[in-house]
């Protein structure tokens, strides 16, 4: 078993000629100059949240979208469960053309799962309120759940575990919906909680009420409302992201292959301890700038300043999964046998979106981070208070180009 089948449920992924010196360098050199500049220059508050935007027109194929959601969705259920062992088109519709597909659809078009949902279908007649302290815990507890699929599970790519995934997610989401509405969907569902999250940094977004808008993604990024559970949704996603690098290293494989506890215990464990690992410090981190600003409670209000960082850390480990395996995909998908092309994309153009990826997913973080510190924090522990949350963006950033390259 290949390093890159352990790390993905399906496809490879190859070493990137970039230097890590070079890497580092520049990713910190934009750091230290953004922190600087964000500091002299930009004393108040700029973002307006959902207040901000153009209001646009836009009306989106609700129930006619979704209607063909659900046979798309039908389709790939039909793959898993009666396609050959051998060219199955389901693991790649599944991983490639769903999970990694909604990253630049929601980057582009905003919370697309939510407009294409077939769970949207059934009627909004709540039985009872959704528990406001539930929040998202139920979406990271899908995310996780997803992720260790993916990156864990014995056979990751084997119809039978993404059956089982499908048969579990559906029947939580009908569950939930038929007890609690649409609102459940907004919280529980972890795909539309993963695309709404990225769906904010898209320039088309909703306001409360509804009305769509075309408007600032930082406005769009600053209109996440802080919610129990949120901060472990973000955490879920930074943290499997890393596991997933982390997995391919050749020290962890040949752990995973000889350790007592087996592949999908130590897998397991080290998941989780990437997941941990991650929230640990960004807690660690806000706790300090709340000592050093004088203000407590900040965890869950800068929870949106991961959201970048962690849709960099997508786009850098699933970008060249989606271009080299997504066409093959498409083509087992419609009966056509083909192998996938790994020089469909050339090496140097793979590295530069990754680690483009990773540095404006920081910057964009660490501009988010200011604005609301500039809004929470006594003036005159504004700048200092962010020290922190510098140190912890410097960190995510030294690990994430670490795992990669």
């Amino acid at each position: 078993m290949t390093a890159g089948v352990l790390a993905h449920g399906i496809g490879t992924r190859g070493d990137l000629p970039i230097p890590l010196f070079y890497a580092y360098a520049g990713a910190f050199a934009a750091l230290v100059v953004s922190f600087l500049a964000l500091g002299l220059l930009w004393a108040d508050s700029r973002f307006r949240g959902d207040r901000a935007g153009l209001l646009i027109p836009l009306r989106l194929p609700g129930r006619p979208a979704r209607v063909l959601t659900l046979l798309a969705a039908g389709y790939t259920i039909g793959w898993l469960a009666a396609g050959p062992a051998d060219g199955n088109a389901g693991p790649y519709l599944v991983y490639v053309l769903f999970w990694v597909g909604l990253v630049p659809a929601s980057l582009l078009l905003g919370p697309v799962w939510r407009a294409l949902s077939p769970f949207r279908l059934l009627p909004d007649r709540p039985r009872r309120p959704l528990p406001p302290g539930l929040g998202y815990w139920p979406a990271a507890a899908g995310l996780l759940a997803f992720t260790w699929t993916e990156l864990v599970a014995p056979e990751p790519a084997a119809p039978l575990t993404l059956l089982t995934f499908c048969v579990l997610y559906a029947a939580a989401q009908l569950a939930g919906t038929l007890a609690y509405g649409h609102a459940w969907l907004e919280r529980g569902d972890p795909f539309e909680v993963y695309s709404t999250l990225i769906g904010h940094l898209s320039p088309l977004g909703r306001r409360a009420n509804g009305e769509r808008v075309l408007r600032n993604p930082f406005d769009g990024l600053d209109a996440i409302r802080p919610a129990p559970g949120l901060v472990a949704t973000v955490c879920v996603l930074l943290g499997g992201t890393a596991y997933d690098g982390f997995s391919g290293t050749p020290a962890w494989v040949n752990a995973l292959q000889s350790g007592p506890l087996g592949r999908t215990g130590l897998g397991t464990l080290g998941l989780l301890a990437a997941v941990a690992g991650v929230a640990l410090l960004y807690a660690a981190c806000l706790g300090a700038a709340g000592l050093i600003g004088g203000t407590a409670g900040l965890t869950a209000r800068f929870a949106h300043s991961l959201v970048p960082i962690a849709t960099g850390y997508l786009i850098a480990h699933y970008f060249s999964l989606l271009v080299i395996e997504g066409r093959h995909g498409i083509l087992l998908a419609v009966g056509v046998a083909a192998e996938p092309d790994p020089n469909a994309v050339e090496p140097a153009a793979i590295a530069t979106v990754q680690v483009l990826a990773i540095v404006i997913g920081h910057v964009v973080g660490v501009v988010a981070a200011h604005d609301r510190s500039v809004r929470l924090l006594p003036p005159g522990r504004a700048v200092a208070g962010q020290i922190p949350l510098f140190v912890l963006m410097v960190c995510y950033t030294i690990g994430g180009l670490t795992l990669l390259l």
